[in-house]
């Protein structure tokens, strides 16, 4: 690892392609999310619940069926809400 000044090598994050800067970006709104979410559980959960809501709306009603079929409970699946 080279350090330039201040900065390292590592700290510098260049999209290669646009799905890297889509993975970067979905990472950055993670990330706040679990800021929020150490502060007010709730609101996260809110949160969370109104931006798979909008992108179910945007997929046309198949984004909860990505994310069942990805192995993960769907946000209102017992197993999340216990």
């Amino acid at each position: 690892m080279t350090t330039f000044g201040h900065l390292e090598d590592t700290d510098i994050d260049i999209a290669i392609d646009d799905r890297d800067a889509g993975e970067r970006r979905g990472m950055e709104l993670a990330a706040r999310i679990r800021m929020v979410a150490a502060q007010d559980p709730e609101l996260a959960q809110d949160l969370v619940e109104q931006l798979i809501s909008a992108l179910e709306k945007a997929t046309g009603g198949t984004f909860r069926q990505f994310l069942d079929s990805e192995g993960e409970p769907s946000v209102n699946s017992p197993d999340r809400n216990s």
